[in-house]
């Protein structure tokens, strides 16, 4: 059986204006292994056209190519990739190798795609290399390299899988005569070694070291003529080397590991486009983590200020302003400013419920309002900032150089407030004659030092409206102590004791010839037994009871979440479209990537690259990109936000930016993700390169 044969082969193609041009016609010929063919003929005869065929290129042609008894029109892809792999070799008049590799990882490719141990291919390789004069040279690029060598490489590239037939295209045309000589010499030794060589040519001097000269004119053969004077060299030792270890070699494909080695060297070759591609993703991580930090630590900033303003044994219940459907009860704006104050059958209605459904929970709590194991008390707050200020003097406290400022907030000092809740050394909690202010007063009175204010002097003028009636309230009292735990400590807000407003809400009642009824209270504050019984009654009044709600503290904490909530919704949408917008730009980069390198992709698809490894080597490209990107915009993020945490810290005294490590987890998932994705399009546009026009592609 013959090693190739063409049977009655023709090959068109399909013009631009749909009319057909015929590349070859009938073609009838057979090759055997020894034979050194040269196939001649003018440009456009059909040579280049019969090698593509014949190498497994182009299977688009009628009649039959015979190779080991079976039809190459018939090979399904991965038999045309075998075929390429393990049965051809080729070598390119333009070389075609890939410049941004070594020469021993150029000469190693095609063991590569077939996944051999590094050592053995890197063994095997050297071998060849030495035996073709190139062992000094394996560490070298291509480009550092002459004509003749890079032949050289190409040869040992295309004998490194033991193929049985070389395919040379113009093998010595961009050569000079003295290396054309040598590269001629080393492509005879092959063939005189048993290996079928063919060669498309123009120059004379290659026929004329040929066993065998084929002639192509319009697509046709017109002259087949073998040298009866061809002299066979019999020493065969390029061969040996190239078979070396074959018959041990193991079946396989290029492996992730394999492509992930070829995709790092491609990208450091473009490493600037590379990592300024993947500094331009990373921005879009950078402001995506720094945000999350700023909403976790304001977020925790301020639920750490409301636990420490809170008890967890302390439930505290306010009036929401809603019925318990949840639909609002006053749609006065005004009403704001006024205080929601609980009648006792509201407090005997709570309570009640509140009871009742600990007893379902079987909860042995109770909440106790009469006897001596009362658990509820009351507390009382109010806006005053349009109806309340102290007067002070700055200088020496005797009231001659009076000033005065608003009260935003005025608040009943919770049962659950001791020492530990001051930040004055020496302050105590507020009694009769007495106020705990906010430390928002120290800037107002021109004072670093809490200390400096104890027992300072000041008036107190408030306008309460109870019902219809509006009280006023004035009294010289004391600062007992300053207070910065609040979620208010920028405010100014003044604490007082309840029992004491109480007294002073009386007397302003009697004053304005009231009944001395005293103040309904806003606020109450049951002690519970345990954490658990708090969270039970919280989630309970949270999800069941719309007309009621928890502290000021609780309620602005509630509020700052949901702030936060909305920002993060706001900051996905902005971090989606910024994201997207990095997708874009990385499937445009590697798109244009693919472009750039179709040769290369060419060259692999000619040495037995499947679809598959193509794909492979570009996904992993788009996966480290998006590794890169990931990793470029956690190390940027860590230092932007120290940096700022550093400004912060030393401009408002804390640093509310928290960068949680799952923060940066998820960014470089993030990142992978939408870089795999970015890359489907250009690998699967890589693969699907046809192999001829690739190798043609300037």
């Amino acid at each position: 059986m013959k090693e190739l044969e063409l049977k009655h082969v023709y090959k068109d193609y399909k013009l631009a204006n749909k009319e057909k041009y015929t590349a070859l016609t009938d073609i009838n010929i057979s090759f055997d292994k020894g034979e050194l063919v040269s196939i001649i003929g003018e440009s456009g005869s059909g040579k280049s056209t019969l090698m593509n065929l014949i190498g497994g290129l182009d299977s688009d042609y009628q009649g039959i190519i015979n190779i080991g008894g079976k039809d190459l029109k018939n090979f399904k892809d991965k038999q045309l990739d075998d075929y390429r792999k393990k049965k051809i070799g080729f070598v390119f008049q333009s070389f075609n190798l890939i410049p941004h590799l070594s020469v021993l990882d150029n000469v190693t490719i095609p063991l590569t795609l077939s996944n051999i141990k590094e050592s053995e291919k890197n063994e095997k390789a050297t071998n060849l290399l030495t035996k073709l004069g190139l062992k000094e040279h394996i560490k070298k690029k291509p480009t550092q390299l002459s004509g003749g060598q890079k032949q050289r490489v190409a040869i040992a590239r295309a004998l490194i899988n033991d193929p049985d037939i070389i395919l040379a295209d113009e093998p010595t045309g961009a050569l000079d005569s003295s290396t054309t000589s040598q590269i001629l010499n080393i492509l005879k030794e092959i063939a005189d070694d048993g290996k079928l060589v063919i060669m498309v040519t123009h120059s004379d001097k290659v026929a004329q070291i040929s066993s065998r000269v084929v002639e192509i004119s319009d697509g046709k053969i017109v002259r087949d003529e073998k040298r009866e004077n061809y002299i066979k060299n019999t020493e065969k030792h390029l061969i040996e080397t190239a078979k070396e270890n074959t018959k041990n070699k193991k079946e396989g494909h290029l492996s992730f590991f394999s492509a992930l080695k070829l995709s790092i060297h491609n990208m450091w070759a473009s490493k600037t486009k590379n990592f300024l591609m993947a500094f331009g993703v990373s921005i879009s991580l950078i402001a995506m983590i720094i945000m999350l930090s700023f909403g976790s630590g304001l977020t925790g900033y301020i639920s750490a200020l409301a636990e420490d303003y809170s008890n967890p044994n302390y439930v505290t219940i306010s009036k929401s302003g809603k019925d318990r459907d949840g639909n609002p009860i006053e749609d006065n704006a005004a009403s704001m400013f006024l205080p929601k104050m609980f009648e006792e059958s509201e407090i005997s209605e709570i309570t009640n419920d509140l009871n009742s459904q600990l007893e379902q929970q079987n909860n042995d709590f109770r909440i106790i309002s009469d006897g001596d194991d009362i658990n509820i008390t009351y507390g009382f707050s109010m806006m005053t900032m349009m109806s309340g200020n102290i007067s002070y003097d700055p200088k020496s406290g005797n009231l001659d150089d009076i000033k005065t400022e608003s009260i935003m907030y005025t608040y009943t000092t919770p049962p659950y407030y001791d020492e530990n809740n001051l930040i004055t050394k020496t302050g105590h909690i507020s009694g009769e004659n007495e106020i705990m202010l906010s430390s928002a007063v120290l800037k107002l009175i021109d004072v670093e030092d809490p200390e400096e204010v104890i027992g300072k002097k000041v008036t107190l003028n408030i306008d309460f409206k109870l019902s219809d009636t509006t009280l006023s309230i004035k009294k010289d009292v004391s600062i007992s102590a300053i207070v910065d735990v609040s979620a208010f400590a920028s405010m100014m807000v003044m604490y007082v004791d309840y029992d004491y407003l109480n007294d002073c809400v009386k007397e302003a009642q009697s004053n304005a010839s009231i009944s001395p009824t005293g103040l309904k209270p806003s606020l109450l504050f049951i002690h519970t037994d345990s954490e658990e019984t708090t969270d039970f009654l919280n989630n309970y009044i949270s999800n069941n009871r719309k007309d009621l709600s928890g502290s000021i503290e609780e309620q602005l904490s509630s509020m700052f979440s949901e702030m936060m909530s909305t920002f993060s919704i706001a900051l996905a949408i902005i971090s989606g479209i910024s994201l997207i917008v990095a997708l874009i730009m990385i499937t445009v980069v590697l798109y244009m990537s693919v472009s750039e390198r179709t040769r290369e992709i060419g060259v692999l698809k000619s040495i037995g690259a499947r679809k598959k490894d193509i794909r492979l080597i570009f996904s992993t490209e788009s996966l480290l990109v998006g590794v890169l990107s990931g990793l470029t915009g956690i190390i940027f993020s860590l230092i932007i936000g120290g940096l700022l945490a550093l400004v912060l810290k030393s401009l408002i005294g804390f640093a509310p930016i928290s960068m949680l490590w799952y923060y940066f987890v998820g960014a470089l998932v993030i990142s992978v993700l939408i870089s795999v994705l970015a890359g489907l399009y250009p690998s699967s546009k890589a693969a699907k390169l046809d192999p001829v026009e690739s190798l043609r592609h300037e």
